[in-house]
């Protein structure tokens, strides 16, 4: 039967999810978010109210929704606005339009954020708290002027290096060396930062329809590669007490997936620390039901405890199946560009001759700079670990103060906190943020369907102030953060 929501019952759930029992388009426009009349376009405002009830269940997805006229009349504003708020929602993917059939509520693709995509709106002026992503070290002008002396000797050459420069990849594999893992130059494929890495290794792993094994929470550009490759993504929840192996090891058997993505080293975004018992673990499930493990080391080398260490997964494994993906951006700084993989040799060998075809190689100066700071690899270890430990601190200060009803568990390492709200409207939360002036990164980025409306990630890589500052303005008028009583549909 055909699922239908009236005009005045939108309206009555919209006005509930912008705090306004008036009609008018100038009246209480976002009162219960906290913004002033001014702050936001009143089709944005509507779109969004519409948005968060598809994401908090209250507008099931394939309900249709009222003609742009009719519920123009019910909330008492221009036609002219509910179109443009019903052309937002169709541009986000909340709203699927056919001709003679109206329009219906829809998730979007969890990893196509549209219009809003932050990575294409960084410059506005928004407290960027949506990227857990550090100031560049203070080690590294002294790195730029030592690759400078060491430059014009590579200008000798044709300048391509498919694999990397051979002083980084001698760094690389020395480093893991350092940390428990004994590698040759051979085994390592310096890339252009992490994500390329793993859009390479999703090239070769995984085609189209084929299952791989994600965590749930995790990195939504890594969800990003494997939709690109067209797989079918298997999601295993992250509990907040980390990782049930047992689930995870179940998945692989039912889904028969041959690939698994996983961050072990301080989980992005839920900060966890995979134990060395549960590491070996999940090597030996993979080794049982044939699946090749990506293990994305990019905050490995971020301990804000010292005895917080474990030994890296592919420590664990006897027989090629795990395969290492590490970067400079969150040491040293991302505007550097700099990534790797650590594989087999001949697996490296098969992913330099598909990079080959995507860009030939990476900037020669920018490697040699990688491989100067790897020569005080400890000292930028400690300088971070000052910084974002101050950083979290303060973060988690600012909660308890301002927002008491969000709760998170301060992690030992990595760079940011998963925080659990008190009721499912991280969308929400995030809209009013950017009203004044914060972007934030919502729970459903980091998930394969659009759930974790419970959740934000709020990364300490920025300096105590800023945060500080950034939270006080979440924590305005909290109370309008609040999921509404749901509404039943007609049928």
């Amino acid at each position: 039967m055909d699922r239908h929501l009236s005009a005045p019952q939108l309206a009555r759930l919209v006005r509930s999810g912008l705090g306004d029992g008036t009609k008018g388009a100038g009246k209480g426009i976002g009162k219960g978010a906290g913004d002033a009349p001014e702050a936001r376009p009143y089709y944005r405002a509507l779109a969004e109210a519409v948005r968060g009830l598809v994401l908090d269940g209250r507008l099931a997805v394939g309900v249709r929704l009222p003609a742009e006229r009719h519920l123009a009349e019910s909330l008492g504003v221009s036609r002219t606005t509910v179109t443009a708020a019903y052309d937002r929602l169709r541009e986000q993917g909340y709203l699927e339009s056919r001709q003679g059939s109206g329009s219906r509520a829809a998730l979007p693709d969890a990893g196509a954020l549209g219009t809003d995509n932050p990575w294409l709106a960084s410059d506005d002026g928004l407290l960027p708290l949506h990227a857990a992503a550090p100031a560049a070290t203070a080690l590294l002008g002294e790195a730029i002027e030592e690759a400078g002396r060491a430059y014009h000797r590579y200008a000798l050459g044709m300048g391509y290096h498919p694999a990397g420069l051979a002083p980084l990849r001698e760094a690389i594999a020395r480093r893991y060396g350092e940390r428990g893992l004994p590698t040759r130059p051979e085994q390592i494929l310096v890339t252009a930062g992490a994500q390329q890495a793993i859009h390479l290794l999703m090239s070769v792993f995984a085609g189209p329809g084929d299952p791989v094994l994600v965590e749930s929470p995790t990195y939504p550009h890594a969800l990003d590669a494997a939709r690109m490759r067209g797989a079918r993504l298997v999601p295993v929840g992250v509990e907040e007490d980390g990782w049930h192996l047992d689930l995870m090891s179940c998945a692989m058997r039912q889904s028969a997936a041959r690939l698994a993505y996983v961050i072990p080293d301080f989980q992005n975004p839920t900060g966890h620390l995979m134990a060395g018992d549960a590491r070996a673990a999940l090597v030996e499930a993979a080794r049982r039901y044939g699946v090749t493990l990506i293990a994305d080391e990019s905050w490995a080398e971020i301990v804000l405890d010292e005895t917080a260490r474990a030994a890296p997964l592919a420590a664990f494994d006897t027989d090629g199946r795990v395969i290492s993906v590490g970067s400079a951006s969150k040491l040293w700084w991302g505007g550097l560009r700099v990534g790797w993989i650590r594989a087999s040799a001949a697996t490296v060998r098969r992913l330099a001759v598909l990079r080959a075809a995507v860009d030939i190689a990476g900037a020669v100066f920018e490697q040699l700079v990688v491989a100067c700071l790897f020569e005080r690899v400890e000292e930028a270890r400690a300088e971070r670990r000052r910084a974002l430990g101050a950083s979290c601190a303060a973060l988690a200060a600012v909660l308890r103060e301002e927002l008491p009803g969000w709760a998170f568990t301060p992690p030992r390492g990595g760079g940011s906190l998963w925080v659990r709200l008190d009721g499912p409207v991280a969308s929400s939360v995030a809209g009013a943020a950017a009203a004044r002036g914060v972007r934030l990164a919502p729970g459903p980025w980091f998930g394969v369907d659009g759930t974790l409306e419970r959740y934000l990630r709020l990364p300490f890589t920025q300096p105590p102030a800023v945060l500080e500052e950034a939270v006080r303005r979440v924590a305005r008028d909290p109370a309008g953060y609040r999921p509404s009583e749901p509404l039943t549909p007609t049928l």
